[in-house]
């Protein structure tokens, strides 16, 4: 191991604990001793926090390491690259997630706040770059590649929202037969009728979703599971089901008293009838109630529409009703509606992203943080005139909302119309077994129904979240369902359960030679089925910002994609798409701000101040990702420097103990 020149002129009496020690103390606080430890480097692989955030589980680190080109694509025979840096990231992307053009536009982004850049100056535009990735593809006809041969299994997907969609890509991929039921007339769940178009463009969406068909997996549209179809004859025909039925349902306003007015909507049902086409104008002034992205997107869809002054109220009731709403944008001019938006949060504890509060503000949206709604006044007619609200006190107590009204502040906000963006329910009408009381679904931990062997669920059956956490799902549960289609007992879920890059599999790309392993193993450094002096931890640990050499990094600026910012006028009748893609230059900029946090982003910090020389590149013919140097540990003396400079945390002190 450790080598000196010194001379030891006493005889060694080291003990780890003396006489009358009563307690272990850590070796850890051993590591580091003045000038120099007995504990040499050793290569950790560790999961980024922008992977451990990702509830897709996508290889962040993988795609951004690829796009700056520290990771290339693999070479044929002739020693030409197989495909283009772009097809390489994107591939390496969707292993996680095949809808990357939708999600880049989109997704909240819960990988940039993890981002251990932000200690330096900014998070990487992770989501730019999945945007970037996401639309090349789409441009250049990229599919996917589906499985030489079939396993003869069949699965049915109930919902094709996004958690059915990623749990029939993954199983498709698998070999298996997938059969999508959805009771719409097009795929896509919220993705399509919960989001405006011009936040998801619908030939993007279109684009995704035909990719993962032409994988083989059928479609049968308009079918509703429990009515159209039974689950009997479900469970006769197939093999496995997952459930993947979205909260398509929106939650009444919590106010006391009647709330029920036909002029009282709820945000789900506001935004189908506009993305279906049946909503065309509003009234003059709107009341939304939420503060999380969907009612931003009411608010926003409302001051695009406007209302019409010649318009009868019920044009646009009977829109949202379900009824086709009779079009006079031809005979009457359309103006501007008033919208207003009440959250119980203050502005900034709000849910909904920055960017959306900041849009929704620039087109003329009042937005009132820290205000209640109390209760519906209505006319004469039933129907609402105004909703009447009071100053609140909102905080998170044991994981409840603990909402505090505050006496003697309400006053009412005239309304023609009053949309409920306060939460969305799951209707499990026909498929009630499956209800655990509270209008959801109760799973293990690969997401199989407690006690229904065979049957998964994922997504907002299981508690309305984030597009891009019902995704998650998807891939998980295709895991447990191809355990169970093969007869293999379903193990256990890694700690941090994300995908990540394979050191392994880089070395078969390259046509590195890897040996069987043989036991015993311990102390050898000759093996050729095991790297020497390396450990991919990724499945248990994420590393923070405080094990990274941070001065290593230099103040760099991100680099922004153009959004097109609408104020109060030009947003009327506006559905154009707000936001553009980086160029080439710019994604590969914006790539190079990854710190690569947990691997080897091929510095050479370790390498120049290495004092014994110890710390050596590996040969190219035996290098890859990941293993770019290693240590000679006759010439090593632990002196930690290369700990110290490693700016990726990549080094970690050990094998001395």
């Amino acid at each position: 191991m450790s080598a000196t020149t010194e001379t030891q002129d006493t005889k060694l009496t080291f003990r780890r604990y003396k006489d009358g020690d009563d307690r272990i103390k850590r070796w850890q606080d051993q590591i580091f001793q003045a000038s120099w430890s007995h504990k040499c480097p050793t290569y950790i692989q560790s999961t980024p926090p922008c992977q451990g955030s990702c509830p897709s589980g996508e290889d962040i680190r993988g795609y951004l390491n690829i796009v700056r080109g520290i990771e290339k694509p693999p070479v044929g025979p002739d020693g030409k690259p197989l495909m283009t840096w772009q097809e390489y990231a994107w591939r390496r992307l969707t292993e996680a997630n095949p809808l990357p053009a939708v999600m880049g536009r989109v997704c909240p982004a819960p990988c940039e706040t993890g981002c251990n850049r932000n200690q330096v100056e900014d998070h990487v535009g992770i989501n730019s770059v999945e945007h970037y990735l996401g639309e090349w593809a789409i441009r250049n006809g990229l599919k996917f590649k589906a499985p030489e041969q079939k396993t003869g299994k069949k699965v049915a997907v109930i919902g094709g929202g996004p958690a059915g969609l990623s749990v029939a890509y993954q199983l498709a991929l698998k070999g298996h037969s997938v059969t999508l039921f959805d009771e719409h007339e097009f795929l896509g769940g919220m993705m399509r009728y919960g989001i405006p178009g011009y936040r998801t463009p619908r030939d993007v969406l279109d684009a995704e979703i035909q990719r993962i068909l032409d994988l083989g997996v059928e479609a049968r549209l308009k079918t509703r599971i429990g009515t159209d179809v039974t689950l009997e004859q479900i469970r006769k025909d197939y093999d496995a089901v997952f459930l993947g039925l979205g909260a398509q349902g929106g939650r009444a306003l919590p106010v006391d008293g009647d709330a029920e007015a036909p002029n009282v909507v709820t945000a789900t049902s506001f935004l189908k009838a506009f993305n279906d086409g049946r909503l065309r104008h509003v009234g003059k002034r709107v009341v939304v109630v939420g503060g999380g992205d969907t009612s931003m997107d009411v608010a926003t869809v409302a001051r695009r529409l406007g209302h019409i002054e010649q318009a009868k109220p019920t044009d646009w009731e009977g829109a949202i009703a379900g009824q086709m709403a009779q079009d006079v944008a031809d005979i009457s001019m359309r103006q501007g509606a008033d919208v207003t938006l009440t959250s119980v949060f203050a502005l900034d504890k709000m849910m909904a992203s920055k960017h959306e509060i900041e849009h929704a503000q620039a087109e003329g949206i009042e937005i009132m943080g820290g205000w209640m709604p109390v209760a519906v006044v209505k006319g004469a007619d039933g129907r609402a005139t105004a909703l009447r609200v009071a100053q609140c006190e909102a905080k998170m107590a044991g994981g409840r909302l603990e909402i505090k009204k505050i006496e003697g502040t309400e006053k009412d906000l005239p309304a023609d119309l009053i949309v409920s963006a306060v939460g969305q329910a799951v209707d499990l009408t026909g498929l009630d077994e499956f209800n655990n009381g509270k209008g959801a679904v109760a799973t293990d931990r690969n997401y199989q129904v407690q006690g229904k062997p065979g049957v998964y669920a994922g997504g907002d059956v299981l508690r309305p979240h984030l597009l891009t956490t019902a995704i998650g799902h998807g891939a998980i549960a295709a895991d447990g369902i191809d355990q169970f289609l093969m007869g293999v007992e379903a193990g256990r879920r890694p700690k941090i359960d994300v995908h990540v890059f394979d050191m392994m599999r880089k070395y078969v790309e390259k046509g590195i030679a890897v040996e069987e392993i043989k036991e015993p193993l311990r102390g050898t450094s000759d093996s050729k089925g095991a790297i020497h002096n390396f450990e991919n931890r990724s499945d248990r640990y994420v590393i923070p910002h405080d094990e990274l050499f941070l001065g290593h990094f230099q103040h760099t600026a991100r680099n922004l994609r153009n959004i097109t910012h609408l104020n109060k006028e030009s947003a009327l009748g506006n559905f154009e798409e707000r936001l553009d893609p980086l160029d080439d230059a710019k994604v590969v900029a914006e790539a190079k701000r990854c710190m690569s946090c947990g691997l080897c982003f091929e510095c050479d910090n370790c390498v120049v101040y290495c004092p014994q020389t110890a710390v050596f590149k590996v040969k190219k013919n035996e290098a890859t990702t990941g293993r770019y140097v290693a240590t000679d540990y006759d010439k090593c003396i632990g002196c930690h420097i290369c700990h110290d400079v490693c700016p990726t945390g990549y080094i970690q002190m050990g094998l001395g103990e």
